[in-house]
């Protein structure tokens, strides 16, 4: 069985993050495929990557963990300073410029660069989430010749950095998580030659008690739900806008219901509850009974809990600036999407005065899921990506003649 490796900023059971929850879900979908072992850091937390977990090497739901300390917190105030001024430079900024900024990002290990350099040759393939952060950024050029990427990219400032270029254009395989996703990178970075594939993630869904959705629907009636951090960087800024002029201009009993890591304080309402982290059953119990989930983020390459509510039914209203999202309710007629208050407004009243259309684009939502969205498909693809890159790899490694040690 080939031995591949995962990288991940952050990994853990605790840890909430798009692509750090898709890295854990891929690991432990690949173990009857590959011996898997994931590389990641000791942090819990992303903004300060502060040292959380104590072991070296863990087993998680049948995966080897490997952790590695991270070596300096981020200063988020030092960050934001640079961040500011190498965007104001724009095409000035330099190489050097960018690598100061790529520490800054963090998570700062060493360690983990270290050890995937050392080891190179005790691992068929290393596979990296995310092409932001160092772990990538770093990561990766210790190993391009047996690498896959899964950049989980969209358009925003920080992709057009020079220093991401060779993470692009110089691994192996790039998995994709969409249609849009594989547009947008391939036109930006030229690199349509590198073998790739287009899957993401299959959905898989508790046991949900129908007393617990029963309780969410008389607690809470008329809602609509957000699952996920709670922070301006995901839009919950405008989303808290948009819902408190909704409910001035609006005399109904609709709410807002968060679940998810309060970053960005929520406004002191009573339409908008904040139910901080819940279990899975009680999440899946939430958007079960919520008139729609909600999705504000301008910035996203797939979205599971847009899928996730997709697969039980419930439609989705979601940032129309973001083409992945906006890609999701096209192909599924089972979402609106809106780019400004006057389009929120219509597609809120829209899903509360259209019940039966509402219900069937559910239907046509769940139907989306169960045919793109499969484990089975998913596992098959990426095994198949990983395959042909190590099989490229071996074949381009020569051969030894008699005499040679």
């Amino acid at each position: 069985m080939k031995k591949i490796a995962i990288i991940n900023q952050r990994y853990g059971m605790e840890v909430v993050g798009g692509s750090e929850y898709y890295a854990r879900l891929i690991a432990e979908h690949l173990t009857d495929k590959f011996e898997v072992e994931i590389l990641t850091t000791k942090a819990l937390d992303y903004i300060t990557w502060k040292n959380y977990y104590k072991e070296d090497v863990e087993q998680i739901n049948g995966v080897t963990v490997r952790r590695f300390a991270t070596k300096k917190e981020r200063d988020m105030k030092k960050f934001a300073r640079i961040s500011v001024e190498l965007n104001r430079k724009g095409k000035y900024r330099t190489e050097e410029d960018e690598f100061k900024w790529v520490d800054e990002q963090g998570p700062y290990s060493l360690d983990l660069i270290d050890y995937i350099r050392e080891h190179k040759d005790d691992y068929d393939l290393f596979v990296f989430v995310t092409y932001l952060y160092y772990s990538t950024c770093m990561g990766i050029r210790e190993v391009f010749d047996k690498s896959v990427l899964i950049p989980t990219a969209h358009d925003e400032p920080y992709i057009y950095y020079s220093v991401y270029r060779d993470v692009f254009k110089k691994c192996k395989g790039i998995v994709f998580l969409t249609d849009e996703e594989k547009a947008f990178v391939q036109r930006l970075f030229r690199n349509s030659g590198i073998d790739n594939t287009v899957t993401a993630v299959g959905i898989d869904l508790p046991e949900v008690q129908k007393d617990s959705e029963e309780d969410f629907l008389k607690k809470y009636g008329n809602y609509i739900i957000y699952v996920g951090r709670i922070d301006i960087g995901k839009g919950c800024d405008f989303l808290f806008k948009y819902f408190l002029e909704y409910k001035k201009r609006n005399d109904n009993d609709l709410k807002l219901l968060l679940m998810g890591k309060e970053v960005t304080k929520v406004p002191d309402h009573p339409d908008i509850v904040n139910l901080g982290f819940v279990s899975e059953e009680d999440k899946f119990a939430g958007i079960v009974n919520a008139r729609a989930l909600i999705l504000p983020s301008q910035f996203e390459s797939l979205s599971i809990s847009v899928l996730e509510a997709l697969q039980v039914e419930t439609p989705v209203i979601v940032n129309g600036k973001c083409e992945v999202l906006k890609g999701h309710c096209r192909k599924s007629n089972a979402g609106l999407y809106y780019e400004d208050y006057f389009e929120f407004e219509g597609c809120l009243n829209y899903m509360l005065e259209n019940e039966e259309i509402r219900k069937e684009m559910g239907v046509l939502g769940k139907k989306y899921v169960d045919s793109y969205f499969r484990w089975d498909i998913v596992t098959n693809n990426l095994a198949n990506l990983f395959n042909r890159v190590i099989e490229s790899n071996e074949s381009e490694t020569p051969l030894k003649t008699d005499g040679e040690a």
